[in-house]
């Protein structure tokens, strides 16, 4: 059974062993003859789904204790993928949730680090960098890329360590791998999503 989480942008599909991050149109083209199951953001987007044979939204099935109403789905997903942990998830924005036990404890949402860079941009065009995902944060450094690159990566790690005490950390979404070089002990998976989806489809006794 190929899995979806479906994003405001893009189709995120998991066959098993690899994901594959496809638009609208494409996924829906490739894989409207297959069963298939999905979370989804999109509110939208049952107008163009709902009525395709085999297709299943499971977003309802995707309960977490603790959580607040206006959760995302894709945040619960990845909670429940284990029980105990930090999670983040750095994509447009990065969200960062933690579990103890299998019960949510809280989280926080930052802008990621496409929107931090463009954010610089504006203040002035003296400040349009592309980011140096090699940067030392064991030292100052001395120019204007190195600097806001040091700044947006700096903060992120600072944060995420403030909350994480002696918790595994879990990384995904389309910065995570950079990130998770940041960190010594930082698990990287791109399938934490559907994990937490497999999890509760056989919780919920569906396969």
């Amino acid at each position: 059974m190929l899995l979806a989480d479906i994003g405001n942008t893009h189709f995120h599909i998991y066959d098993g062993q690899k994901v594959l991050h496809l638009s609208y149109h494409d996924a829906i083209d490739t894989y409207r003859n297959r069963p298939l199951q999905y979370i989804s953001v999109n509110r939208h987007i049952e107008k163009q789904i709902g009525c395709i044979e085999g297709w299943e939204n499971v977003s309802s099935l995707m309960v977490l204790l603790g959580e607040y109403e206006t959760m995302g789905v894709d945040r619960k997903a990845l909670c429940l993928s284990h029980d105990n942990g930090i999670f983040v998830d750095a994509g447009s924005a990065i969200t960062v949730d933690v579990m103890e036990r299998g019960i949510y404890k809280g989280g926080y949402i930052v802008p990621g680090i496409r929107a931090m860079l463009e954010s610089y941009a504006r203040i002035s065009p003296a400040l349009k960098i592309e980011l140096d995902a090699t940067i030392d944060l064991t030292q100052l450094p001395l120019t204007t890329k190195e600097q806001i690159s040091y700044g947006i990566i700096a903060s992120i790690k600072t944060l995420i360590e403030k909350h994480k005490k002696n918790k595994p950390l879990y990384l995904t979404g389309g910065d995570g791998r950079l990130l998770s070089g940041f960190f010594s002990d930082a698990i990287y998976d791109e399938a934490l999503v559907f994990k937490g989806m497999q999890h509760a489809l056989q919780t919920s006794g569906i396969k």
